[in-house]
Order: structure tokens, then C-alpha cells, then sequence
């Protein structure tokens, strides 16, 4: 594992132009990109002089706390990889656009109705594995595949999918097949822990897991291990992490201060409490573990896997390869 302090004066540094409270929307200047292309290409290199991975394109993983600039990251990625000198065909997918069917969430929130991590989309076991496996495994053979789409205001903001006629063809005849897909998400890389870890968290308490009964953390924690087949898939991974988990509860509050402001609609400070505290739980029981590296244990797993942390205005702090 190496480690380093990100650089005070590094390309396109990122930083908060105005303060939470300013009535100016905060401009977050990119700063973790310089960090990412580089371990990026490197790794990209390493996948593609392996015969094994002859045509096959090359998976990267992202989790990013939310609200630490994971949007910004991803976009600007795929911007600079598939321009000149790069020039690779990218696609970006997230783990938001495999969430169940309306009418599928409805059937597991009723199948657990004391289970509160589960009555809304969020926590692993709210998305379709079945479809995401389907998606990957067309990909890795550059098969003509649709990916799917998910929209979060349907149903009142309950959200459902797309309609399958709508989602977006890759890897057509008329199109040069993808070469890097960026697979992006809040619990991205989340892997399942021991139930005796889970309960002595629980016994803990947490910020939030002591409001859970342990029952229903155990089924998230079980409903995770299928989520094995995205990690399995990846051939490196970035973490963008947070000096302090708790950083989201203020990063959600400055976004849906912002909404509020410049849309006239966004959530109450005490209902932003209460939507974070849906996804809390995850971020108590896994990080930790994806800390330690996705590919810890895995033969020519070193150096796979980048560590970025932030602080509370979301700049670099700390670059850690793992």
C-alpha cells in the first residue's frame, strides 16, 4: 500500500468557492481526476498486454460517498478517456439504473414489512442482480447489449424503471465496440462481512445501527453477497472516501439547500436527515472492509485498487494505492 498527500497545487484543484451558507451555489472545481487518468491508463495497460483479455473490455469500479464529487469524477473521466490521445470508446453505468422495478419493490417491501432498510430503493437489496449480471456479461463478450435506465421521479418519486424500447445500444455494428466501462455507485464495491462482525457492530451502536434491529441489518448484509457478481467483474477500482463518514449528512443539506433556492422544491433539513439515515447503515457496516482494498487477498491484486480522500470541502487530502 502506498500513500501520499495530495499535492497543494495540483492540475485543476478543487475547491468551494463560497461557503455552505452563502446564497451562491458552491462551484467544485475537479481535483481528483489528475489523480485518477494516470492509475487509470496504468492499469488499463497492465489489462490489455494480458492475452487473456484479448477483446475484453476494462471494468473499473467506483464507489464515491455521496455528495464528494462522484458525478463530477465520472463525467469528466469519460470526457478526457474517450478524447484524443486516448480516444476509447467509455461507457458509464450506474448502480442507480439497476434498482428493481416499481412493482418488484413493492413485492420485497411487503415480503419484509418490518424491515425498514428495504421499503424504499437504496440499500443493497433493493437492485436486480439478475439484470446486472445479464449486463456485464454481455459487455465483457462486446456483445450488442441495451443498458438500462432508471427513473427516480416516477411514481412520485418512487421511481421505476425505463421502459426497455427507451435504453441506449452499445456495442452495435455501426459503432466501435466499448473498451472501458466505468460502473459508478454510492455501494459500489460493498462486500458482505461475517455476521458475528455485523452484530458486534451492531452492539456498538453506530450512528445508526443501534436504531436497527439486528435481524434486518443480517438480511441486507446476506442480500449483498450476490452483489458479487459486479465485484468479480472489476479490473481496478477507486474509492473516493471521506476523512468522516458524517461528512454527508452536510453535503446533502448544501445540495437540497441549493434546490430549495434556485427550484423552489428540495427536501427540509429534517427530511435530508432522514433520507441519509436510509443509507447510513451500509456506510457503518461496509466501508471498513472496502477500505482494506477490493482486491486484498487476490493473486496480482496490489496497486488495483486507488483511495482518494477528501475532507469536508470535498478536496483531496490523501492518495492511497492499495
Amino acid at each position: 500500500m502506498s500513500s501520499s498527500t495530495a499535492p497543494e497545487n495540483a492540475v485543476s484543484n478543487a475547491r468551494i468557492t463560497s461557503p455552505p451558507n452563502s446564497k451562491s451555489k458552491p462551484e467544485i472545481i475537479d481535483d481528483k481526476s489528475p489523480h485518477c487518468i494516470p492509475f487509470i491508463l496504468r492499469q488499463l495497460s497492465l489489462h490489455q498486454s494480458s492475452p487473456q483479455n484479448a477483446n475484453k473490455p476494462f471494468f473499473i469500479g467506483l464507489n464515491g460517498v455521496q455528495g464528494a464529487g462522484k458525478t463530477t469524477l465520472v463525467s469528466t473521466l469519460s470526457s478526457l478517456l474517450s478524447k484524443p490521445p486516448h480516444s476509447l470508446p467509455v461507457l458509464v453505468c450506474s448502480i442507480d439504473d439497476l434498482y428493481l422495478s416499481h412493482s418488484a419493490q413493492l413485492a420485497l417491501a411487503e415480503e419484509h414489512n418490518e424491515n425498514p432498510l428495504v421499503q424504499h430503493r437504496g440499500e443493497p437489496g433493493t437492485h436486480d442482480m439478475v439484470l446486472a449480471q445479464s449486463l456485464f456479461e454481455a459487455l465483457k463478450e462486446g456483445e450488442e447489449v441495451k443498458v438500462p435506465e432508471y427513473d427516480k421521479s416516477a411514481y412520485n418519486g418512487q421511481g421505476d424503471r425505463v421502459a426497455p424500447s427507451s435504453w441506449k445500444s452499445v456495442n452495435t455494428p455501426s459503432e466501435p465496440k466499448i473498451q472501458v466501462v466505468i460502473f459508478e455507485g454510492w455501494c459500489v464495491g460493498f462486500r458482505s462481512t461475517s455476521s458475528d462482525e455485523v452484530k458486534r457492530k451492531w452492539e456498538e451502536g453506530g450512528v445508526t445501527l443501534g436504531r436497527h434491529r439486528l435481524q434486518d441489518l443480517l438480511f441486507v448484509n446476506e442480500k449483498l453477497r450476490e452483489y458479487e457478481v459486479l465485484n468479480e467483474a472489476f479490473d481496478a477500482f477507486i474509492h473516493i472516501d471521506a476523512e468522516e463518514t458524517g461528512y454527508v449528512y452536510a453535503w446533502r443539506q448544501e445540495q437540497e439547500e441549493v434546490l430549495r433556492r434556485e427550484k423552489g422544491r428540495g427536501m427540509s433539513r429534517e427530511e435530508v436527515e432522514r433520507f441519509v439515515d436510509g443509507y447510513y447503515p451500509a456506510y457503518e457496516l461496509f466501508t471498513e472492509k472496502l477500505r482494506m482494498g477490493l482486491f486484498s487477498g487476490v493473486d496480482g491484486g496490489k496497486g488495483r485498487q486507488l483511495r482518494l480522500v477528501v475532507g469536508r470541502d470535498r478536496r483531496v487530502k490523501e492518495v492511497i494505492e492499495i
